[in-house]
């Protein structure tokens, strides 16, 4: 039932020009050239080595004609899928203005039924469509995702979004005068319906690249709502154009269109692999940090955190004494050697205030047993702080001897040694 409604949506969402503008011819060679069958359209007659006319075949069986545009300059390509009631042949004259004027290569492609491409037009040879052109890129230009911006109008927003929730590393996204639904042009509603064709609401949250939103205030077939909501909906929303006073087909007609594009071209060309990396890479820490179990309290993944069960398995280092969970609160720590800014022992490495400044490989453990004296010899070392048969003194001098002699423990002046004994009650 839901198929059978979408076809019979499709028959009232896609107009294609009656009779097509231009016409296809293939040479004695094997090549096609494109022919103008009004007077009206400026197709170039005879050899232009600018323009290459594509046929493709789709994998619903169709032959969809293709328009690709040479800059010798250009960095970039640009597939354009055009809107409602238009064929290559009207279209040809902005293809070559937006061709020289933002410096990039062009591909602007026919869809099933429009123009001189088989078949009937539907959502879903729509799909079909921008696919085969985009694997015709590949193969035959050898341009890859990361050097290809795809450029959706109207209708043709919803092939844009539905390839661009299919490429992880797209270079950009524009959307000109784009549609949320195709049912949301003609009626408000807050839910997407199964007979519901071009759901770009639903697509566009898949989008990874930055995407540019272009629409006219006062335009009358799709509102500007459309576009906005497409904007605020974007993973990436690059500074929009509010067009004022712009309508659906005449955009192109305003000095801020090509300015703004330009902008946006200029901006994509400048964005390398490694900055795409390094904002894929925050988004992902970002997200991993948010989705753990820190998300609910003040220290949103940190590793500093240690009351809260992070997922960070870095902990603050337990006593080694009894089983008290951070040392500052139990009072056999407090004998321990400790790092002059804080209460944390000196040489760990989770302490805030950083690591010891005397050595970096320093443990609170005795060498040769388990008392737990600190076996450093550079720092904080204090083998007279407790009494230790492993060790009969000071491992720098011999003159301190952690046996109490009624109090007359004496002391090391080479290192930081306790001047007494606390091994007894006298002490």
């Amino acid at each position: 039932m839901g198929c059978s409604v979408s076809n019979l949506a499709a028959k009232f969402a896609f107009f294609p020009p009656r009779p097509p503008t231009y016409e296809v011819k293939k040479r004695d060679d094997g090549k096609y050239v494109a022919a103008s069958t009004a007077a009206a359209v400026p197709i170039p007659q005879g050899e232009d080595s600018s323009l290459n006319v594509h046929v493709i075949e789709t994998k619903r069986g169709n032959k969809i004609v293709a328009f690709y545009l040479r800059n010798p300059y250009a960095r970039l390509t640009v597939l354009y899928s055009h809107g409602n009631a238009a064929d290559l042949g009207q279209l040809y004259d902005l293809f070559v203005q937006l061709k020289v004027n933002l410096r990039v290569n062009l591909m602007g492609y026919d869809y099933a039924g429009y123009g001189a491409s088989t078949g009937r037009p539907s959502e879903a040879n729509t799909y079909a469509d921008v696919e085969a052109v985009y694997e015709c890129l590949q193969t035959e230009y050898g341009i890859s995702q990361e050097d290809l911006i795809l450029y959706g109008q109207s209708v043709g927003s919803g092939p844009t979004l539905h390839l661009a929730a299919k490429l992880p590393r797209l270079r950009g996204v524009v959307l000109h005068s784009a549609i949320l639904s195709g049912l949301r042009v003609l009626c408000h509603v807050k839910f997407s319906f199964c007979f519901d064709i071009y759901r770009n609401i639903d697509k566009i949250r898949k989008v990874k690249c930055p995407v540019l939103v272009i629409h006219g205030t006062e335009d009358d077939v799709v509102n500007w709502l459309h576009g906005n909501g497409l904007w605020e909906l974007s993973r990436e929303p690059y500074e929009p154009l509010w067009i004022k006073g712009g309508g659906h087909c005449n955009l192109e007609l305003y000095p801020d269109y090509i300015r703004h594009l330009c902008r946006f071209i200029h901006e994509m060309e400048n964005i390398t692999t490694q900055t795409r990396l390094k904002k894929i890479r925050q988004n992902l820490h970002l997200q991993n940090s948010s989705d753990g179990c820190c998300s609910g309290c003040s220290c949103r993944g940190s590793l500093s955190c240690c009351i809260c069960s992070c997922k960070v398995k870095l902990q603050r280092p337990r006593c080694l004494d009894c089983s008290c969970f951070r040392c500052s609160s139990c009072f056999k720590c407090f004998s321990r050697p400790r790092w002059p800014k804080c209460c944390i022992p000196s040489c760990c490495l989770c302490c805030p205030c950083g690591p010891c400044v005397k050595c970096s490989s320093c443990t609170p453990s005795c060498p040769n047993c388990s008392c737990n004296i600190p076996s450093c010899t550079e720092c904080w070392c204090g083998p007279c702080m407790r009494s230790c048969s492993c060790i009969p003194g000071c491992m720098k001098c011999s003159s301190c001897v952690p046996s109490c002699m009624k109090c007359l423990a004496s002391s090391c002046s080479d290192c930081f040694c306790c001047r007494k004994c606390f091994s007894c009650s006298c002490c």
